[in-house]
């Protein structure tokens, strides 16, 4: 911001609170969750959502679990007012799903919004007029309080009125202050106190009273304490659910939401992936998910959220951003090497731990729930560009492709592929890792090539082999032999007999390979050159002798300038 607008603007007022016990509360239940994606998502939309469209998405969030649905503003037009009707005539809300309309306190809308609903099962009529100073002024013409705090009541009063018009619907009432996040707290109050003295609720019969964040205006826990301030002062707050509804303009709607639960509230109001006006409503996906890596339940299944991520982008015609929490692209993508190496290893330890401890708690590194809780897999947390390490090229050949490279292979062939990266300046598919792996350090033919081999265990001497093996030797084929305690000890001794004798084998590794490869296994030869040098070759091949003798050539022909 330029230094000389700073003027223009003022710090919001703290509440009095200094006994506020919400900082000490801890989240260790669900509240209440009110999906507002069909009508406050809908209306931020620059294209709405047609009937179809909201017909299906209605059908995904019930699959989720939510079972309070606000359908829509169906007094405002039409079509609205035909998706509600068509939910209830055609039957397609479930008996535990409560739907929710939401109307402006106006005689003509509130009958409206009644005609709508007539015939569902239950229903919550969420009716609301705006109590700032600023609305007050700005929007309604410097109207006083006392015409503001009258127009709620009469809405109030027209709504029980109405109440019976409907005898085959259950009806919930709700009443929201709008924008209570910029209302002085005891005006809020003297709205809500007097529409609980109209609708009269009980313990067996709730009212919501619904403290909308419609504009964040200050720090998450100023919020709190208006929510705190709010739950003491409210009547009969045992007939009450007092809900939220935060919207994102500071960036700070999960947080602002997470500690109004903790002053007391007892509901959310939100919508998936935090789609709403401005910078968007509160992400209910994200405070879901949040409460379930602590282990409480929800209710709310988000277990495949790749497949509901699928649903609302196609309907909404938005895109959840790479960095969502959760749901994100590459929320589970590392591409930093100390990072790769630290998931690699977590992962690694947990399932050798769980096979002692099947109820071992989650801990990986950098992973503050496991990806595949919300239907994503491995395979995508490490992804390899320029700043990768070794951990995480191994983590991709090893999970993507079956290939579990011995541990001090790892620099050798992470750094090879980290600097190809770097020369392409961007990221390296998981393909292009293996297909680089290939090239670098699996079945080099050059200059070395073997091309046959024969194995003849000897007779009376335990783990001697004779081995006899056709090569290719700078183009140049030979026929060789040689003995030794096993194939890769007798191809040694052979080439040895052919003057190859500047190097002497150091370890030797190899494993079947794992996902489908044509090949069937995989052998790794690591050789010291006489000038210190050391060096490893990769073999692949049906075959696990061949294959060692591949990596054996490998190797060695990695040693030639």
């Amino acid at each position: 911001m330029n230094p000389s607008s700073l003027h223009k603007y003022r710090p919001f007022p703290p509440v009095r609170l200094p006994d506020r016990t919400w900082p000490d509360r801890v989240l260790d239940h669900a509240p209440e969750w009110c999906s507002v994606d069909l009508r406050d998502g809908n209306q931020a939309l620059p294209q709405p959502m047609s009937v179809e469209e909201k017909l299906e998405f209605f059908d995904v969030l019930c699959r989720v679990g939510f079972k309070q649905i606000e359908v829509g503003f169906p007094s405002a037009a039409d079509t609205e007012f035909n998706f509600c009707r068509r939910l209830i005539e055609e039957n397609r809300i479930p008996d535990d799903v409560t739907i929710q309309v939401l109307v402006q306190t106006r005689e003509h809308l509130i009958r409206r919004s009644f005609e709508a609903i007539d015939g569902a099962k239950r229903a919550i009529v969420h009716i609301y007029n705006s109590t700032s100073p600023l609305q007050r002024r700005v929007t309604f013409g410097d109207a006083s309080r006392e015409s503001i705090r009258e127009f709620a009541l009469e809405g109030a009063r027209l709504v029980k009125q109405l109440v019976p018009t409907v005898p085959r619907t259950e009806i919930v009432l709700q009443y929201s202050p709008e924008s209570f996040s910029d209302t002085e707290l005891e005006f809020a109050l003297e709205c809500c106190n007097g529409v609980i003295d109209i609708w009269q609720p009980t313990p067996e019969n709730k009212m919501i009273i619904n403290l909308p964040d419609t504009v964040q205006w200050t720090t998450p826990n100023i919020h709190a304490d208006m929510i705190e301030w709010m739950c003491r002062h409210l009547k009969n707050r045992g007939a009450l659910l007092v809900s939220l509804h935060t919207h994102n303009d500071r960036g700070t709607g999960v947080a602002a939401t997470e500690l109004g639960l903790m002053a007391g509230a007892d509901r959310v109001e939100g919508t998936l992936f935090g789609n709403g006006e401005r910078t968007g409503n509160l992400d209910i996906v994200t405070v879901a998910l949040n409460l379930n890596s602590h282990g409480v339940a929800t209710g709310l299944d988000f277990s495949d959220l790749p497949a509901i991520r699928a649903v609302y982008e196609r309907v909404t015609r938005l895109n959840v951003p790479e960095r969502q929490p959760y749901a994100g692209e590459l929320v589970f993508t590392a591409f930093s090497g100390s990072h790769q190496d630290a998931i690699k290893k977590g992962l690694d330890r947990r399932e050798k731990e769980l096979k002692a401890h099947p109820e071992t708690v989650w801990g990986v590194p950098y992973l503050t729930i496991d990806p595949q809780d919300v239907g994503r897999s491995y395979e995508a947390i490490i992804r390899i560009n320029s700043q990768s390490g070794k951990g995480g090229v191994a983590y991709v050949l090893d999970r993507e492709h079956g290939f579990d490279l011995p541990k001090t292979m790892h620099p050798q062939v992470g750094k090879r592929i980290y600097d190809l990266a770097d020369e392409h300046g961007r990221e390296l598919t998981a393909d292009e890792i293996r297909d680089a792996f290939f090239h670098e350090f699996v079945n080099l033919a050059s200059p070395l090539d073997v091309i046959d081999y024969e194995l003849i265990h000897q007779v009376g001497e335990r783990g001697r082999v004779k081995c006899q093996a056709s090569i290719l030797n700078h183009g140049e084929e030979q026929h060789i032999e040689g003995f030794g305690n096993g194939p890769i000890n007798a191809f040694v001794h052979a080439l040895e007999g052919i003057g190859l004798k500047d190097f002497k084998v150091t370890d030797y590794r190899s494993h079947a390979v794992r996902g489908g490869s044509d090949a069937s296994a995989a052998a790794y030869v690591q050789i010291q050159h006489d000038d210190g040098r050391l060096l490893w070759g990769a073999g692949v091949d049906p075959s696990i002798e061949m294959a060692g003798l591949k990596a054996l050539v490998t190797a060695w022909n990695l040693l030639r300038p």
